[in-house]
């Protein structure tokens, strides 16, 4: 069994799961979508949880290299790296005409009842999130008012995002998300130092790349 034909199974339940769903996917489905074997599949995935957990833990291990590095190209402020970050949810969005939904957030509505090996990994990938959020806001520690606790700014960080691709995805309209962003934006303000001192609109370096990001 090849590493190449459990990557097109992974990948492929990892697209499917983030667009119909763990309930709605089948294994029929990833094996039609990967053009995999049954035995093929078993082999790896002895069951459809451990498919999932795989996913999950994929999803995991490529935040870095998939999502944040490729978000924060020609953005050197950590503030404004924060809301490069959400700009690029927001070209999801547009990109999907309003029927992007998050990944892990869609996984962890659907299984809020699954097993503690589960949740465990949807859990490890919002901490993981949250936890390079928490970094820019502390690179920029000093320009905000002291006693700022900036690990609950990025808890709360994550919660706009959701919250505003969520809607996004209900309403089919971007205005939700942008909106959200925008408190999220008035509010970071707003525990900042001084006026001087906050952060204005994100203004990206020339020669910046425009790469499309991947669903994160």
């Amino acid at each position: 069994m090849s590493a190449d034909t459990r990557g097109r199974i992974l990948g492929s339940a990892m697209e499917l799961f983030a667009t119909k769903g763990y309930a709605q996917t089948s294994i029929d489905d990833v094996l039609r979508r990967s053009d995999a074997k049954p035995g093929s599949l078993y082999h790896f995935f002895p069951g459809k949880e451990d498919l999932l957990i795989a996913v999950l833990e994929a999803h995991r291990a490529g935040i870095d290299a998939l999502l944040f590095q490729p978000a924060w190209i020609g953005f050197d402020d950590p503030i404004e790296r924060v809301f490069a970050l959400m700009a690029r949810y927001r070209m999801l969005i547009v990109a999907s005409d309003c029927e992007y939904g998050c990944p892990i957030g869609s996984l962890a509505l659907e299984m809020h009842k699954a097993r503690k090996s589960v949740r465990e990994r949807i859990s490890a990938n919002f901490a993981a999130w949250t936890d390079a959020v928490h970094r820019c806001y502390l690179q920029a520690a000093d320009r905000f008012e002291s006693g700022t606790n900036l690990r609950e700014l990025a808890e709360f960080t994550l919660t706009t995002m959701e919250g505003g691709v969520m809607q996004s995805r209900t309403f089919r309209d971007v205005s939700y998300f942008d909106r959200s962003v925008k408190q999220l934006r008035q509010y970071v303000q707003a525990l900042m130092k001084t006026p001087s001192r906050r952060v204005a609109a994100p203004k990206k370096r020339v020669g910046g790349s425009k790469a499309h990001p991947p669903g994160a």
